[in-house]
């Protein structure tokens, strides 16, 4: 992933700070929370700015939330399908119940039949249990 090439692909601005948050994000393949984003960039990036990035990113179809046990957002990058429009990250999501990481799962979500009157934007399934890691220690 090229996040100076994903932020132009957005209409976005490629500053220092936004293509930081990205390659943070990138760099592991688990979804991550704004608070431990905010620890590992350190002093690179203040909060607000940090919220107002995840914000812009969510917005245009560059990244999707996910809660967490917690109930704390977590954020993974969306596939190339995703727009501004439209997430396409109805797939599951595993929450680690020893190590807490939230991974992005290559399974679909079976579509559902929303009744009369109802019209879904998301639909989000969360598994919980131990990842392949904490299987092993």
């Amino acid at each position: 992933m090229d996040p100076i090439k994903l932020l132009k692909a957005h209409d976005l601005k490629h500053t220092r700070q936004r293509v930081r948050v990205l390659e943070e994000i990138a760099m592991d393949n688990v979804a991550i929370s704004q608070p431990e984003l905010e620890k590992r960039l350190g002093k690179e990036i203040d909060r607000v700015t940090l919220y107002r990035i995840l914000n812009t990113y969510e917005d245009k179809g560059i990244l999707h939330r996910v809660m967490d046990l917690n109930g704390t957002a977590n954020y993974a990058i969306c596939s190339p399908a995703c727009s501004a429009h439209h997430h396409h990250d109805e797939h599951v999501h595993f929450n680690c119940t020893r190590c807490f990481k939230i991974y992005c799962l290559e399974i679909e979500v079976p579509g559902i039949k929303m009744p009369k009157g109802f019209t879904a934007n998301a639909v989000s399934t969360i598994a919980y249990g131990i990842c392949e890691k904490c299987n092993f220690i």
